[in-house]
């Protein structure tokens, strides 16, 4: 008799995010994928604003608005929106000042062969595989 395991995103939010669409196109350039690596990004930048913030030293430095940067990944371009702070000493972690390409992303927030089963999709790769 063999377990099922449970599933880490439950299947009625898979059902709600995939709504009247296309399964196979979440996993394309723009697709929900994207956004959701977006709004994991800009979740883990916040959380690092309120990290930076919540530090006896910056103490008077406050939130300032966000600035916009397209980030190069694996699967294609996303435009995420980075917060800045009064002082300009946020410097953060996940995506650093000056970077515009963020090889790896997928892997360390999103792991597409984890989701496509999932979503109930397989992935085709062309090309070469990946060292």
């Amino acid at each position: 008799m063999s377990r099922r395991k449970e599933p880490v995103i439950p299947s009625d939010l898979l059902d709600q995010l995939l709504a009247g669409g296309d399964a196979a196109a979440a996993l394309q350039q723009g697709g929900l994928l994207d956004s959701l690596k977006k709004a994991l990004a800009e979740r883990v930048l916040n959380a690092e604003m309120d990290h930076h913030l919540g530090q006896d030293e910056q103490a008077g430095n406050s939130r300032n608005g966000y600035g916009r940067k397209t980030v190069a990944t694996d699967t294609g371009k996303i435009e995420i929106e980075v917060p800045r702070d009064r002082a300009g000493s946020f410097d953060p972690q996940l995506i650093a000042r000056y970077q515009r390409r963020f090889p790896g992303f997928d892997d360390k927030i999103i792991c597409k062969r984890c989701l496509a089963p999932v979503l109930g999709v397989s992935l085709t790769f062309s090309g070469k595989p990946r060292a």
